[in-house]
């Protein structure tokens, strides 16, 4: 028996390289050997795709993508189908677990620095991945067919149409329809359930292979591939396979009692990863008495919301005060020059522009910011561990500052609340625009020669 599937192993590779692509990307893939717990959400994080993908086809195959009967698929699949709250409780809950999952991934990334070189394309790929998961998440936000879906889409889609010139045609574009209607529902299930998951699908593979070309991080920030041995293998790395698979299984294990355990037990977490109004129709006369996303936007969303009149005076502030500080910094004389342009310009926008336009663009410049990291950083060490108290305190700002905006995301927009919003708001973007000058003077450690246990 054993023979024949060494034999047919035998026939199979060399028609396709299935040794070759097991060692390359398990058993001879030498990873750092001092990688930790913040090192598995990488793993998780293919586990809750496979997850999503496979609970998203069941579901496909009952829920009606019609205006007028999609709630009541949904209920029909909660209610009638054998399984079908199973099903559809490990889909939604998987959503959020899945941003959990990938926050934590990111998390990872900035403290160990795995986004500088050689790096920077396989953060870049992350980051697209990130964005176009939100994508993928908010389009199916709108399947149920709830009251909260119906009305968070409205709102959201609607600032598009805060963008000059085509915004109007552009919210209209988004929605098929001059209001949110059975088109806007048809092409969202047409995204969400066929060409998102296939795109996340390519980059997902896109992301693996940049990782195995140019080896993973780890906690010292240490490129492995600099001490090889005699026979050409990275000293302090150790086959991902057994060693890493086998504590990926352990993980996974742990994961999944975890996730089982909010599934069967509390898969709503208090209107946390399904809100209460959703549990209603979608009624057209009916708002709910406040609208807001699911956890996973509301940072983004609460910076959407401080964005009002008095939040375009605190950004003349920080304009002005960025455009002295680079000024006096940088010693190129086009460098000064284009920042006072750019500054310049900058103030002319704030006069113009309306607050509810510089919502949407602070809200998408949030995320495209991440895409700058491995520029902004010019600290001589990567990891965290190596750093001074500069980048170790902005980084605890910035992530106390991204959690409040999340819970004021979830509360009424009254004054007080708005007030700290635009204090988080402010906070969550010094900690990149002001990163080249505290990553340049912070005192940093001297690194070792090899990773540490």
């Amino acid at each position: 028996m054993q023979k024949l599937l060494e034999q047919s192993l035998d026939w199979v590779d060399a028609r396709y390289p299935v040794k070759k692509v097991w060692d390359e990307h398990l058993a001879k893939y030498y990873a750092p050997k001092n990688f930790n717990f913040l090192y598995y959400f990488g793993s998780l994080a293919l586990v809750i795709l496979v997850i999503q993908i496979v609970s998203g086809i069941f579901l496909t195959m009952h829920y009606k993508p019609d205006a007028n009967m999609a709630f009541a698929s949904v209920e029909y699949i909660m209610r009638d189908v054998e399984w079908g709250w199973l099903i559809r409780y490990m889909h939604s809950t998987g959503a959020s677990f899945f941003f959990i999952v990938v926050y934590m991934h990111m998390y990872r990334g900035l403290i160990y620095g795995s986004y500088r070189g050689p790096r920077e394309l396989l953060w870049i790929v992350g980051m697209v991945i990130f964005v176009t998961l939100m994508a993928e998440a908010f389009m199916g936000y709108l399947l149920p067919w709830g009251n909260m879906s119906y009305w968070g889409a409205q709102v959201i889609i609607s600032l598009f149409g805060a963008i000059p010139f085509i915004g109007d045609w552009l919210a209209e574009f988004i929605r098929g329809d001059f209001v949110i209607a059975d088109a806007t529902l048809n092409r969202f299930f047409a995204l969400h359930v066929a060409a998102l998951p296939l795109v996340l699908v390519g980059l997902v593979f896109a992301h693996l292979v940049a990782l195995h070309k140019v080896g993973s991080n780890n906690p010292d920030g240490i490129e492995i591939k600099q001490n090889k041995g005699p026979d050409g293998i990275p000293v302090d790395g150790i086959p991902f396979h057994p060693y890493y698979t086998v504590k990926d299984i352990m993980a996974t294990v742990f994961f999944l009692i975890l996730f089982a355990a909010v599934m069967f037990f509390v898969p709503e977490l208090g209107g946390w990863f399904l809100e209460h109004d959703n549990f209603m129709p979608a009624n057209v006369l009916q708002t709910p008495p406040e609208i807001v996303p699911l956890w996973y936007f509301t940072p983004y969303y609460s910076i959407l919301r401080a964005t009002t009149t008095d939040m375009i005076y605190v950004l003349y502030g920080v304009t002005v005060a960025m455009a002295i500080l680079t000024v006096i910094s940088v010693k190129d004389i086009r460098a000064k020059g284009a920042t006072v342009v750019v500054a310049a310009v900058v103030l002319v926008a704030l006069n113009i522009l309306q607050p509810k336009l510089w919502g949407v663009i602070l809200m998408g410049s949030s995320l495209m910011v991440f895409f700058g990291l491995p520029w902004l950083d010019r600290s001589p060490v990567k990891s965290i561990r190596y750093r001074g108290w500069m980048f170790k305190t902005a980084l605890t700002i910035f992530i106390v500052s991204f959690f409040v905006l999340g819970f004021l995301g979830t509360q009424p927009a009254t004054g007080l609340n708005t007030r700290i919003a635009m204090v988080g708001t402010v906070l969550y973007f010094l900690f990149f625009l002001l990163m080249p000058w505290y990553t340049t003077f912070d005192k940093t450690k001297p690194l070792p020669e090899r990773v540490t246990e």
